[in-house]
């Protein structure tokens, strides 16, 4: 759930710093024995605007990728699949 009330982009609020993290997540792929399973997100890695904020939070782009608290630690990476809009993207 977005933190801030502000920005909007098609009716849905803009993610921004931290509202990525610690959140659950649905079919990890990653399963066997011995290995849990990515269950919820962890810190950001990557993926903060530095240019663009909110309220003092930079806003999350379509880039963000972070580690799960799956096993191996430090190994299982998650990243965003869709950002629920084309409208507003990054440069590159």
């Amino acid at each position: 759930m977005p933190t801030q009330n502000v920005v909007t982009i098609e009716d849905r609020r803009v993610l921004v710093a931290t509202d990525p993290e610690g959140k659950a997540i649905k079919g990890c792929p990653n399963v066997g024995a011995a290995i849990k399973p990515c269950m919820t997100t962890l810190k950001v890695a990557v993926g903060y605007s530095p240019f663009i904020t909110v309220e003092h939070h930079s806003i999350s782009l379509d880039s963000v990728t972070g580690f799960t608290d799956g096993t191996p630690p430090m190994t299982v990476k998650y990243k965003v699949r869709h950002a629920g809009q084309p409208f507003v993207g990054e440069q590159e």
